[in-house]
């Protein structure tokens, strides 16, 4: 019989020995954690390495994802689809094992994870699905939602903003399922945090309303054990366990120091290491024993099997939410659903006075939420200013489980990471909105999210100079354009209550891309269009506006602009130059059309174009052409009325009609 400790050298010997064949990593928190690990993997986590995505599994998440041998110790250890040939590729190119976890690439990986703190706040969005399903789906004789989150985090982790605002949140609403073990040995990567982290960890998840364990031995499996069954009977609060460790465990002269951290130990090191471990294997070895103290195949197969039993049970009890938990669980939309989109753009187009797109929005959800049972809406502290809360709404919170709207107060990146988290655990259709410039604070969790191939919804309303007397700080200039350039997203600014419909269409179709839905403030014209140009708004980019002869000149213009545009082409076509109208909802979805299609709308015959957008210009000049121009804001705003602002910036019919004229002179010294 294996002690506990030769188990957990086990992973401390992969780790080693997988950083040493990289010559590049991180072996100093696999080493300093594998106590942690090995007892909660062996005595806690329910799981079944055969199928890494069995709904009632516990989620283990590693927010401090640089740590990442230690998660693929485990994974291959334990039996999933991870084989010693695959720890050997780690950090090569397309491998199984990249240098921090991605969901997607390998198995068993729940996140993709490594800009720190974030692992903490999809954690929290776990478990927040998590008391969320179960209050929906759990009826007093049959449980089908009953698992826990995991998070191991350090110092780095809790020195991110994100952590504070995802720990006050899950708190704050009673995730009772969440557990977090802290791995406090005191080392980051400049060397030991005394110097610029003397936070007292435990008075503050305290303060936040957590279950806080006394500070452990993090090397001890019986203090290990005893904490997490503490933190598991604290039902209604999050539970944090502050481990005291040391870093590279076990490494001579390099425990304990920030040379453990993120680099190979050498094989000096290595080989005086295994002495210390009394650790007899080559490298890559592990004895047949100790295999069969980590295989979870059997087992995990049995608690499957032991759910899909009590989940036939629920089926013929409850048939009708035994139909519905399936339907979430394989991300298709409800019967009926698909129709509820002709029936709001029919609506809209009888609308004849002005509104506002976050406005169109709102009257979107007020008819979409209530047909989407999975919805899971919430603001971060705009909720009226997003325009993001539904009649029907229920507000989610501690007591009250069942709610569909979260108010994440001001905790924009704990907010959208949190949805990540929401969409990984999976059954839930979460969005989350702010302003349009706030947006920069939660900007690497949308970058996540695109990494990872979420439908991750965010509505980002007051979306220019527009907004008016809140002046620079809150005008979005750069945003739109930053956000543009994250591969895979797709980011939908709508002209009217029209084109907010196919914004919110193309979100909730979308499985693998996250939608930003950009919104107005003011008040914008419902446009007129033909049945063409309206059957072809999904496509991101399209034709709103023919002359009546031959076109000379394209007007390109997004939401807000496109009735400047169109009424610049109405003088154009009078002043004798054809001019046609192109709306761009959509750049990325439009830029991912067919070529036919992209030559239809903007044909390479047709050079002179003008591309109006209320944000910086260089980034369209791809779309305007050497011979085209564009009309953009290359400077910040400045406070005052919204309309004042736009006419001292330059975005008035006459200007547009100016810089149009200069095109056929090819006399393009405007600039604003």
């Amino acid at each position: 019989m294996r002690t506990r400790r030769e188990l957990a050298n086990a992973i401390r010997a992969l780790a080693m020995d997988a950083v040493e064949r990289a010559n590049s990593g991180h072996p100093g928190m696999p080493m300093g954690m594998a106590d942690i690990a090995e007892v909660l993997w062996n005595d806690f986590l329910r799981h079944n390495p055969a199928n890494p995505f069995w709904f009632n599994r516990d989620r283990f998440l590693l927010s401090n994802g640089h740590g990442c041998m230690l998660l693929y110790a485990l994974l291959h250890l334990s039996g999933y689809d991870l084989s010693i040939e695959d720890l050997k590729q780690f950090r090569k190119l397309d491998s199984r094992t990249p240098g921090h976890p991605e969901y997607g690439v390998t198995p068993g990986v729940e996140a993709t994870t490594g800009p720190l703190g974030q692992g903490i706040a999809m954690g929290v969005g776990m478990a927040l699905a998590e008391k969320r399903l179960a209050a929906e789906f759990n009826q007093p004789d049959a449980i089908i939602v009953e698992h826990h989150t995991y998070v191991f985090a350090g110092d780095g982790c809790l020195m991110e903003g994100i952590s504070h605002e995802a720990a006050s949140l899950a708190g704050t609403l009673g995730l009772g399922r969440l557990i977090m073990f802290y791995d406090d040995n005191g080392i980051s990567i400049d060397g030991n945090v005394d110097g610029w982290f003397r936070d007292d960890t435990s008075a503050r998840f305290r303060a936040y309303g957590w279950h806080v364990c006394p500070t452990i031995d993090g090397h001890s499996a019986p203090a290990i054990r005893a904490a997490i069954e503490a933190a598991r009977a604290v039902p209604d609060r999050p539970s944090l366990i502050p481990c005291r460790t040391i870093i590279g465990f076990g490494a001579p002269d390099k425990a304990g120091t920030a040379a453990a951290h993120g680099a190979a130990l050498g094989a000096e090191e290595v080989a005086k290491a295994r002495l210390a471990l009394d650790w007899k294997e080559a490298p890559f070895v592990i004895p047949k024993d100790i295999y069969a103290a980590y295989d979870r195949r059997a087992q995990g197969a049995r608690w499957e099997q032991e759910w899909q039993a009590g989940f036939e049970a629920y089926r013929l009890r409850y048939p009708d939410r035994a139909r519905e938990f399936a339907r979430r669980m394989d991300r298709h939309l409800p019967d009926g659903f698909e129709k509820l989109f002709p029936k709001l753009i029919t609506a809209f187009k009888s609308e004849p006075k002005k509104i506002a797109t976050r406005k169109a929005s709102e009257k979107v959800l007020e008819t979409l939420a209530p047909a989407l049972p999975e919805i899971l809406g919430g603001s971060a502290d705009l909720t009226e200013s997003n325009a993001t809360l539904w009649g029907e709404a229920r507000v989610f919170n501690r007591d009250h489980a069942a709610g569909n709207y979260v108010h994440w107060g001001v905790r924009e990146f704990g907010m959208t990471a949190a949805l990540n988290g929401v969409l990984l655990h999976g059954g839930l259709r979460p969005f989350g909105a702010t302003f349009l410039i706030f947006s920069d604070y939660a900007r690497n969790a949308i970058r996540l999210a695109a990494l990872m191939k979420l439908p991750a919804i965010l509505v980002l309303s007051h979306d220019s100079i527009a907004l008016g007397e809140d002046g620079p700080t809150h005008q979005p200039i750069e945003q739109l354009a930053s956000l543009r350039l994250i591969p895979g997203l797709r980011l939908w600014r709508p002209a009217d209550g029209v084109e907010t419909v196919h914004a919110w269409q193309a979100a909730f179709r979308s499985n693998e891309h996250p939608t930003l839905i950009v919104l107005t403030r003011q008040g914008l014209p419902p446009l007129s269009r033909t049945a063409q140009a309206e059957s072809d708004i999904h496509r991101g980019g399209y034709i709103l506006k023919e002359p009546d002869g031959t076109a000379q000149l394209i007007l390109i213009a997004t939401g807000s602009e496109v009735c400047l545009a169109l009424e610049a082409a109405g003088e154009l076509t009078q002043r004798g130059m054809g001019t046609r109208v192109v709306s761009m909802p959509s750049l990325e979805v439009f830029e991912s059309q067919e070529a036919a299609y992209r030559e239809a709308v903007l044909p390479h015959s047709i050079s002179r174009r003008l591309v109006i957008e209320a944000g910086v210009s260089a980034p369209w000049f791809r779309i305007a052409g050497t011979e085209g121009d564009v009309l953009g804001i290359d400077r910040f705003g400045l406070s005052g009325p919204g309309e004042a602002v736009y006419r001292f910036l330059g975005f008035t019919v006459d200007a547009i009609v100016r810089r149009a004229e200069a095109l056929w002179t090819d006399d393009r010294t405007h600039t604003v």
